[in-house]
């Protein structure tokens, strides 16, 4: 279980010299064995709470618990030990390496190639024609983002951050991407996303709205609430 306890962070604008708020007291937490999926208009905070829970920034004020545990102080790579993983909007390349390198690095000293295969099928790759392909720029940003979706499949761990994983995949199925988070389904899995498919897959979405959560709850009932914000609707919650 992820734990978050009247967590805020700001940032100081450069103009004014004052503080600006991101994410203003949050209280959240999210189960194990479910399905979490954030949503809500662009610039709400929702890619930095990702980034606060992976350690990459450190909260303003508040706690992150993972477990009970405070993790609010661990660096990204004590948070990975202990069973995080992400996945970014905007994937990473990686310049003289191949995807076998890298998918051996996220599984462990002791890769397993029938492994590495299975991840790259799982997210619509044929392990033939990429297991030896460098990851530079003769990739294109879809097949990045899968690669990276594969990573964290072959990492693993008990806590899956997602930030906009369909980003870049306009070709490939969203039964594929579906099937991936119905794979993780005894994990906990965070999922920055619009898309109404998506949110379909959901336990529990959470809605964001200037800095903070206006409303969270069960898919079903969180619907019925979205339907009633016909602009927020029509800008954010993009049908497939």
């Amino acid at each position: 279980m992820v734990e978050l306890k009247k967590v805020s962070y700001a940032v100081k604008d450069e103009a004014s010299g004052k503080k600006q708020d991101i994410l203003k007291d949050l209280d959240l937490c999210f189960g194990d064995a479910s399905v979490t999926v954030i949503t809500g208009p662009n610039g709400s905070g929702k890619s930095t709470l990702i980034k606060l829970l992976m350690g990459l920034e450190r909260p303003t004020s508040g706690r992150i618990l993972f477990n009970g545990e405070d993790v609010t102080g661990l660096s990204v790579t004590e948070r990975a030990q202990k069973g995080f993983t992400i996945a970014f909007q905007q994937p990473v390349r990686f310049k003289g390496i191949t995807v076998k390198k890298l998918l051996g690095l996220a599984g462990g000293a002791q890769p397993d190639i029938g492994q590495m295969c299975n991840c790259l099928s799982a997210v619509g790759l044929c392990a033939r024609d990429y297991i030896d392909r460098q990851v530079d720029g003769t990739l294109s940003g879809g097949e990045l983002k899968r690669i990276e979706l594969a990573m964290a499949l072959a990492k693993g761990g008990e806590v899956f951050l997602l930030d906009e994983p369909e980003a870049g995949i306009d070709l490939w199925s969203f039964e594929d991407l579906v099937r991936i988070f119905n794979r993780l389904r005894d994990k906990t899995v965070i999922i920055v996303s619009h898309q109404h498919r998506i949110l379909e897959t959901a336990d529990k979405i959470v809605l964001f709205e200037n800095d903070r959560v206006v409303s969270a709850g069960k898919k079903e009932e969180m619907f019925a609430k979205l339907s009633q914000r016909p602009a927020l609707c029509s800008m954010q919650i993009k049908e497939v």
